[in-house]
């Protein structure tokens, strides 16, 4: 058997010469790129471009395409190098550009693997042959938009490098992979996202699949199989869209009957990236008489994904449904790239991948891999969770991600732009049947109903299934991450199974799927769909859908409640509570646990240890955390204290730390207690605060330090101070480093994420009022005027109306407009 890895080079003699031609070939690729999309066939393109404050755009044009010319223009204008970047990644040239061991930039739904990794993984599953057979199944509108999303792209690339806007882009200015785009680039993009929930969790894994040697076809059989799922010892691990905690949103919306205003209320609230491929853009983007939505999306996707026209709005959860599974492939004896289904000898496919890379001193080296595909899918490698699972000559585990046949996603949300009702939005979502990876909360004007989905595509698989079809190492599988469907591939009685009506094969059908219209209210925090109205609890689905009478977070639970607050508040729920209370930074770890800690550890009559250092330190947290207001605002003294402190104290197990533990029939309320009766308990508390305080000293930070001064983000040569926290601390307001404490505290600009785009909307006699924030800015070019404005406002908590009517845009200040045309290019 050829080795799955191969490298190439130019022999000596030939270097000079080769690499020459290489750097013509280059060139001339570049070149040809922006020809072929300069001549591809279209009409003239024409978009009126507006922008009011903070640099939003507003696009106004009559056709599909030149709405997509006018998204491609603006989001190139204000975000160049980060798209360009991520065209090289998903295109699989990063190797060629960086070198194969450096990682992109930025994190991302993908993760941030070693560049060969990547070109590997984005060669795979986004090459040529998917990204036909994704563009063959959109619509005509939608091909247009994407055609002139390239075009537009193009077109700023030409009047930057023409002049126009001297000195932006300065990152990339001089780049080499810095060039034209075509259609393609951008419907490799769109697969990109909507693999986020699935093979994009599993980039390493999937590239580093590689059949066992030849030689070993004739070893002996491990009793891996036959083993209790309970002797099989499988690491945890994570598999939600990023693999650190946090990444998610907050969603809640208000029936009209329990708001001040009489009217339903929305509030959206995305924990997204504040850097790279993956930032959110916000827009508005109008063809008169079929689309007028605002909102926004992922860079480089020119439809609204979150957003409201003026008669719904929606926005969306990362759902804890499983999205994907593993199938167990039993393999025919001495032929580890061969599998039986039903007793019937299969062959994987084999498909052969080069990816250039670039070395140290400039040479460009081939590297081959043959990776594998089976009928379900491609091929995992899945041993550093255990030994138990890899690729051996008796079994091998494929992935099955159910958005790999799911293209409908951008049609369904450009559908839902122009919905005219409640009622049109949630048959449109049951239609499509195609959210990728999100919950979804709706409202719309009029109506006094709120909505919630988990429809979208999820693999059919029900628990009768999962039951008779799950091997032991499934269920062992399962134990470390709950839900996965995990079944054994050697029988076609254990396929998916495809729901009667679903517009998918093999996927649940809608009413196998939790949804939810009341007149109350509904909300989410990224856990399952369980307790999206923990008065009426959603229980009987499949397990795939998510998980019932598990722990919720601490964000979900502090969410609830404070929902259950506003609720209950004279007159019902007001926006400005609302918009208050999302940025007030509480924290449920300490409105459960502050007290108790202080009454355990620094009352005068609490034990003194043999420790004189961390008496010392405790006395002075003590004073920190009395004199605390208990938020993580900009000026609060105590916040920095205390998420040292949980980061160590939440380490302990639940039954040491807390005193009452989780019941199932009081989900939001246990947890709870501090278990101080118990002296261990106690002295691990009292020594995690004592760290905590010489953690903030080690680093030239007092106890007592502003929360502003640690949580920051650096724009251009000023520090904005920021509030919040991360999601496992409790914080509703996520605004979290993602980063353990260091000298430059708490700095957002190493690849944090949280609030990103957020928006609170209900609707009035004369339709939309939407207050919106980009909690990163518009812009991540530092000579942008846009790069800072948008994130001041969100550090001062500021909201700002969004500007959605003709009148409403014309009439701001701050509006400058542009008109772009472009002739139109016939056939050749």
């Amino acid at each position: 058997m050829p080795d799955a890895t191969t490298m190439t080079r130019d022999s000596a003699a030939g270097r000079f010469l080769t690499g020459a031609l290489c750097a013509v070939l280059l060139a001339a690729c570049a070149q040809s790129g922006g020809e072929r999309n300069a001549l591809a066939p279209h009409e003239p393109y024409r978009v009126d471009i507006r922008r009011t404050a903070d640099g939003i755009p507003h696009l106004r044009a009559d056709d599909w395409g030149s709405l997509g010319y006018g998204a491609g223009y603006v989001q190139a204008q204000d975000n160049l190098c980060t798209l360009a970047d991520a065209f090289v990644t998903f295109r699989g040239e990063r190797s060629a550009q960086f070198g194969a061991e450096a990682r992109p930039p930025a994190a991302a739904s993908f993760g941030q693997p070693h560049n060969l990794d990547a070109d590997f993984f984005f060669r795979f599953v986004a090459g040529d042959d998917a990204v036909a057979r994704f563009r063959n199944a959109q619509t005509p509108r939608t091909r247009a938009l994407v055609e002139g999303y390239a075009a537009g792209y193009d077109r700023y690339l030409d009047d930057w490098r023409a002049g126009r806007f001297a000195g932006a882009h300065a990152a990339c200015s001089n780049a080499a992979w810095l060039r034209p785009i075509d259609a393609d680039d951008v419907y490799r993009r769109l697969i990109a996202a909507t693999l986020a929930g699935g093979e994009a969790r599993f980039v390493e894994s999937i590239v580093h699949a590689r059949p066992p040697q030849a030689a070993r076809g004739a070893e002996t059989s491990t009793d891996a199989d036959t083993n209790t799922s309970a002797s099989i010892d499988i690491a945890p691990t994570r598999f939600e869209i990023d693999q650190r905690a946090g990444i998610g949103s907050n969603a809640m919306a208000f029936g009209a009957a329990h708001t001040r205003e009489g009217a339903s209320l929305l509030f959206g609230n995305p924990h997204w990236f504040w850097q790279g491929p993956d930032r959110f853009y916000e827009a508005q983007l109008t063809i008169p008489g079929q689309l007028d939505v605002a909102g926004a999306a992922f860079l480089g996707v020119p439809v609204v994904m979150i957003g409201f026209n003026d008669h719904i709005a929606w926005t969306h959860t990362v759902s804890q449904a499983r999205r994907f599974g593993i199938f167990q492939l039993a393999l025919v004896p001495g032929a580890p790239t061969h599998y039986l289904v039903d007793g019937h000898d299969e062959a994987m496919q084999a498909v052969p991948i080069t990816v250039r890379v670039r070395g140290a001193d400039g040479t460009l080296t081939n590297v081959t891999r043959t990776l594998y595909r089976s009928r379900f899918g491609p091929l995992i490698n899945l041993s550093t969770m255990s030994p138990a699972l890899a690729w051996n000559a008796q079994h091998a585990f494929a992935l099955r991600d159910v958005n790999a046949d799911n293209p409908r996603v951008f049609e369904n949300f450009l559908a839902w732009g122009s919905a005219a009702s409640l009622d049109d939005f949630i048959a449109i979502q049951k239609r499509y049947a195609a959210m990728p990876w999100v919950n979804t909360f709706a409202i719309g004007r009029g109506d006094p109903r709120v909505w919630f989905a988990d429809i979208g595509a999820m693999p059919g698989v029900d628990d009768a299934l999962a039951q008779a079809c799950t091997p032991p190492l499934g269920r062992a599988f399962d134990a470390k991450a709950p839900g996965v469907p995990f079944l054994d591939g050697s029988t076609s009685a254990c396929e998916w199974r495809s729901a009667a009506g679903a517009p998918q094969a093999y996927t649940l059908g809608v009413a196998q799927m939790p949804s939810l219209a009341r007149d109350d209210y509904v909300g989410n925090f990224n856990g399952s769909y369980w307790l999206t109205n923990p008065a009426a609890p959603l229980t009987g689905f499949a397990r795939v859908a998510g998980l019932t009478g598990t722990p919720q977070t601490l964000r979900t639970r502090l969410g609830h409640a404070l929902a259950a607050q506003w609720l209950a508040a004279p007159g019902g729920v007001t926006r400005a509570a609302l918009e208050q209370g999302a940025l007030a930074s509480r924290s449920m770890s300490e409105e459960l646990l502050r007290r108790p800690v202080l009454d355990a550890l620094c009352k005068g009559d609490a034990p003194a240890t043999s420790n004189q250092a961390d008496d010392a330190d405790v006395a002075q947290a003590c004073k920190v955390l009395a004199n605390w207001d208990g938020t993580a605002r900009r000026d609060a003294r105590g916040a920095n204290l205390w998420d040292e402190f949980w980061t160590r104290a939440n380490q302990l197990p639940a039954d040491k730390l807390y005193r009452v533990p989780f019941d199932p029939a009081a989900p939001l309320t246990t947890p709870s207690g501090l278990n101080s009766g118990d002296a261990e308990t106690v002295a691990a508390l009292r020594h995690a605060l004592a760290e905590s305080v010489r953690a903030l000293r080690g680093f030239g930070f007092a106890a007592d330090s502003t929360r502003g001064q640690l949580l920051y983000t650096q724009r251009g040569a000023a520090r904005v101070p920021l509030y919040g926290g991360c999601s496992d601390t409790g914080y509703l307001t996520v605004v979290c480093a993602q980063h353990p404490l260091d000298a430059g505290g708490y700095a957002m600009d190493g690849g944090g994420h949280g609030d990103s785009y957020v928006q609170v909307v209900s609707f009035g006699p004369q339709g939309v009022n939407a207050d919106t924030m980009l909690a990163h800015s518009l812009s991540d070019d530092p000579a942008s005027p846009h790069y800072s404005d948008a994130t001041r406002a969100f550090a001062s908590g500021t909201w700002q109306r969004f500007r959605f009517t003709g009148r409403e845009i014309e009439t701001d200040p701050a509006l400058s407009t542009t008109t772009l045309e472009a002739p139109p290019v016939p056939a050749r």
